[in-house]
């Protein structure tokens, strides 16, 4: 009987047509075929007093896609190859809706890594459609139906916000308190005290724990004089161990501190990578997938693995892997690495585009060094003192290069001979005189970092948060740090006061690990529901009836059309002046130094 598979990209589905037969036709759903409807009751498409029962529509623009799947379905056994995620799971629940399959049958395959070997392997182990996982995906789709819906309909109607989000507003939450710490801090003097000689600087070691103040600097500037004697030398052994394999979260974090990619450009890359690249003629995916909150990695790559290592530089750089993934942790899948560790950056740079070169690269020696032995380093501190004030300098010599050989970029720092009683040639005290500094704002990888340690969000809404954010207008990016326009100060403001007891850290943690929960079997999605819904009814309730009206900030300007007053308005473009006079009057104006905006239909869908 010939097969039709299914599998969400187009690039994927030419990747697999390459590996299986002929009798295989590989067709691309192209992402979600439906969603929840925007029309009904509260337009929600959730029949809330029906035990939350959705009604399901086609995704805009899959009529077509939908018509040629069903088509392409005649006489053919189905096979459902969507991402191996709880998303992927949803989508391959919708494909067998549409196309009537039997939910019972053995049509579901997972492809964790697009290779030859792993695509005819998992070909061979097909297995039903995860209800549970799909009930778990429905239920978040639900919760952030109703809160999207409607507090971004609250939001737009009381403070002019353009929308509000389960996720997007904690995070958001996130980015205005440091912001509120960062105004209301408060610098200190304090001197920062060194002492040169020849090429050597010493650092001078505090008797206590508080900043030096002035007063102190000057007595330690009277007593501290030559000669500044060396009154200590020790010598100790550092171990620097390799970190584990990525994570979802750690890529981009390292990918946006190292190569300045967004999240959202992290992804697009990874996805290219994961879905296949053709080299020597052949289409291969070189990472496994791409979301996940794993660091494990499988047995059969660990030996591959081990064996390269050994073959390229000894035995002595073999290391020992253990996986370290969070508390929370899914786990459903391998961490991001190589599918191939024989395909080493240098081998398949020709064949890859710059955004995927670098990403490869990135993940290859990471997850190369992760398997290899520590580094060490003989690490010597020096103490010279001066009537009871001393100061300290260290010299650090690599003993064995371990993990580090992959990049090996170490620089060590080498000491003089010293022994004591020697004394320093040419001393010369340097008193710097500084101010404490704010917290640093949120850059994309340090606020990801926040939301993975409270458990908010997980491996595939990370990059969705962050370009949100900025879609919205409730962020500018400032040096690469995330800074919250007044908009979204005013809005996280609004959104916590009214909303705290759903709009907060513990609560949105909270619901994670329940969803976490429906997905193995242990929760039941209508009795979640039911409960997040009497918690979040009587909030909205009691905002929509006492939350007052915050208008648009006036720009002291009168409308040249029908002279009423000219206010700051904002839309899905950004930032614009706007007639207060509207829809009545369409005046706009651009603001000096951004874009040109205009007036776009508001899309109810949350």
């Amino acid at each position: 009987m010939k097969k039709l598979l299914i599998v969400e990209s187009p690039a994927k589905a030419r990747t697999i047509k390459s590996y299986v037969s002929k009798d295989v036709e590989v067709l691309a759903s192209v992402g979600h075929i439906r969603d929840l409807k925007t029309s009904g009751r509260g337009d929600l498409g959730v029949d809330i007093k029906n035990n939350f029962k959705p009604t399901y529509e086609l995704t805009r623009g899959k009529a077509k896609v939908v018509k040629e799947l069903k088509e392409a379905a005649k006489d053919k056994q189905v096979i459902l190859a969507t991402d191996p995620d709880r998303e992927g799971e949803a989508i391959a629940w919708h494909l067998a809706s549409v196309l009537d399959l039997d939910l019972n049958e053995l049509n579901r395959v997972e492809f964790k890594e697009i290779t030859r070997q792993s695509v005819t392997k998992e070909l061979e182990n097909l297995k039903t459609i995860d209800i549970n996982l799909v009930k778990s995906q429905e239920t978040r789709r639900i919760v952030d139906r109703i809160i999207g819906f409607k507090l971004s309909d609250l939001v737009r109607r009381k403070i002019r916000a353009r929308s509000a989000g389960r996720v997007q507003s904690v995070a958001l939450k996130l980015v205005v308190e440091l912001e509120e710490e960062i105004q209301a801090f408060i610098p200190e003097e304090y001197f920062d005290i060194k002492l040169k000689s020849k090429r050597l600087e010493f650092n001078y070691i505090s008797k206590h724990k508080d900043l030096i103040k002035e007063e102190e600097a000057n007595i330690i500037k009277q007593e501290a004089v030559a000669p500044f004697t060396v009154t200590n030398i020790t010598t100790r052994e550092r171990i620097s161990r390799p970190r584990p394999a990525y994570i979802t979260s750690t890529l981009q974090q390292d990918a946006n501190n190292q190569l300045r990619f967004t999240s959202a450009r992290t992804m697009r890359a990874a996805q290219q990578l994961y879905e296949g690249v053709e080299i020597n003629g052949e289409v291969t995916g070189l990472i496994t997938y791409m979301r996940t909150d794993s660091n494990r990695i499988s047995t059969d790559f660990i030996y591959k693995t081990r064996d390269y290592i050994k073959k390229t530089y000894g035995d002595e750089y073999l290391g020992y892997y253990k996986s370290t993934s969070q508390e929370g942790a899914q786990d459903a899948h391998e961490a991001i690495r190589p599918t191939d560790i024989n395909l080493t950056p240098d081998k398949v740079e020709q064949f890859l585009e710059k955004d995927q070169q670098r990403l490869y690269r990135l993940i290859y020696e990471r997850t190369l060094e992760a398997m290899m032995a520590n580094s060490k380093y003989e690490v010597t501190e020096v103490v010279v003192s001066s009537n009871n004030h001393s100061f300290i300098t260290e010299g650090v010599v690599q003993t064995f290069k371990g993990f580090t050989i992959v990049k090996d970029d170490n620089k060590d720092k080498v000491l003089p001979k010293l022994e004591l009683g020697d004394t320093c040639d040419n001393p010369e005290l340097i008193f710097d005189k500084k101010e404490t500094l704010p917290p640093a704002r949120y850059s994309e990888a340090s606020l990801i970092k926040k939301l993975e340690q409270l458990g908010i969000g997980r491996p595939s809404t990370y990059a969705h948060i962050m370009s949100t954010l900025r879609q919205r207008d409730y962020v500018v990016t400032e040096k690469r740090r995330f800074v919250p326009t007044s908009l979204g100060m005013t809005t996280s403001k609004a959104l916590s006061e009214w909303f705290d007891p759903i709009i907060n850290y513990k609560y949105t943690q909270r619901l994670e690990n329940v969803l976490d929960e429906i997905a193995e079997g242990k929760n039941d999605r209508t009795e979640v529901l039911n409960k997040f819904y009497n918690h979040f009814k009587p909030l909205y309730d009691n905002a929509i009836t006492n939350m007052k009206v915050i208008p648009n900030e006036l720009t002291g300007t009168m409308c040249p059309q029908c002279g009423k007053p000219l206010e700051y308005k904002h839309s899905s473009y950004g930032r614009f002046i706007g007639c207060s006079g509207f829809p009545s009057c369409r005046y706009t104006e651009n603001i000096e130094n951004e874009r040109p905006r205009r007036y776009k239909k508001v899309d109810k869908k949350a």
